[in-house]
């Protein structure tokens, strides 16, 4: 509810995850001649259910290995999310998710079967112990869920441990859904993960436009995975839900991929500077805050330390400043505590450093 309220009518949306977005004129001034026409002339009929030939091939060139049959789109990630937990999991099954964690990474799964938490410890820089993800597991267990670099907390696991996880699930025959919307925004490169559909013949790869590449308008995702009966599976589920995705939408999107260092240098350039205003920023209020530093995606996890609470300050920011900020208590779960005392914030859009000034003066003005 808060989020929804304020989405929109705030003057600065702080926590927004995506990044900062561009223009359709702006992003057809990347294509080459030849995609610039396809899309001009774009007849507006039904698409493949699959997505567009043309956008699965170059979508797969983004994997290791992997085909344009390896690759199901989908209308942004959550109707992936809601397709591979509705197909992959059913009443009488058991699954494993992480928290603090994106809201339909839990809620869509407990919607359909038993669901275990495994917490990210702010004390450990937001780790989590392998061996309470191996206890976790059960006869039943069908799914691990996992999503890194993470939502709401910025967070990126070693290599190490993503190989512990999937020799996990390997040993005991588990599906891993993996969630990797936030990769190609790691603050050091050499933190990158590889992406588990390319490293696990049971992984699903989740991903869109929206973040790194900032076009959430599109609509557009996918689902990567080498197993091909699962991907009919989630393609004749995904008839009862969009059909296909938008022609002009798929076209922009094979567009975006191609021109996708010139996208994504701009992004980066645009993250790496707010991050460094946030860090800056939370270092001159450190009587009220404190944070993990996020070592990918464009969102955090921020603690509050004020005696009024986090719920209290953030529906102050937003009524008095015009600054939205997420609450914890948006992240609540119901497998797992979650702290009660954090926001999450957003670094990826270009208004970050006006909004910081904003955000500075409102607490010098409240602490006077």
């Amino acid at each position: 509810v808060h989020f929804s309220k304020w989405e929109f009518a705030a003057r600065y949306n702080l926590t927004a995850s995506d990044a900062e977005s561009i223009s359709i004129p702006e992003l057809l001034a990347m294509a080459s001649d030849e995609d610039r026409r396809a899309f001009e002339n774009l007849h507006l009929g039904y698409t493949e259910t699959y997505g567009a030939p043309a956008l699965r091939t170059e979508i797969a060139k983004t994997y290791d290995g992997l085909e344009a049959d390896d690759i199901l789109c989908f209308a942004g990630a959550e109707e992936g999310i809601y397709a591979a937990m509705q197909v992959l999991l059913e009443p009488g099954d058991h699954a494993i998710v992480f928290t603090p964690n994106y809201q339909a990474a839990e809620t869509v799964v407990l919607d359909r079967c038993e669901v275990s938490g495994v917490a990210l410890d702010p004390d450990s820089g937001w780790d989590f112990d392998i061996a309470a993800l191996e206890a976790a597991i059960r006869p039943n267990t069908k799914l691990i869920s996992i999503n890194f670099p993470n939502n709401p907390t910025g967070k990126i696991i070693s290599r190490e441990r993503l190989d512990q996880v999937v020799a996990l699930c390997r040993r005991h025959g588990l599906w891993l859904f993996s969630d990797e919307v936030f990769r190609l925004l790691e603050r050091d490169p050499a933190l990158r993960l590889p992406q588990v559909a390319d490293i696990y013949e049971r992984g699903l790869s989740l991903n869109v436009m929206s973040k790194a590449y900032g076009l959430p308008g599109l609509r557009i995702g996918w689902i990567a995975c080498r197993d091909r009966e699962v991907l009919k599976r989630l393609e004749r589920f995904k008839l009862y839900l969009s059909i296909c995705n938008s022609g002009p939408s798929e076209q922009l999107a094979l567009i975006a991929l191609k021109a996708a260092e010139q996208i994504l240098t701009r992004t980066r350039a645009i993250t790496n500077e707010n991050l460094a205003l946030w860090d800056d920023f939370i270092g001159r209020f450190s009587n009220l805050f404190e944070w993990v530093k996020p070592e990918g995606s464009c969102v955090a996890f921020v603690r509050y330390k004020g005696s009024d609470g986090v719920e209290t300050f953030v529906q102050r920011a937003v009524e008095e400043a015009g600054l939205l900020l997420l609450p914890a208590s948006i992240y609540r779960s119901e497998v797992n505590a979650v702290p009660d005392d954090y926001f999450r914030i957003g670094y990826g859009r270009s208004f970050v450093p006006e909004a910081l000034d904003v955000f500075s003066n409102w607490l010098g003005r409240n602490q006077a």
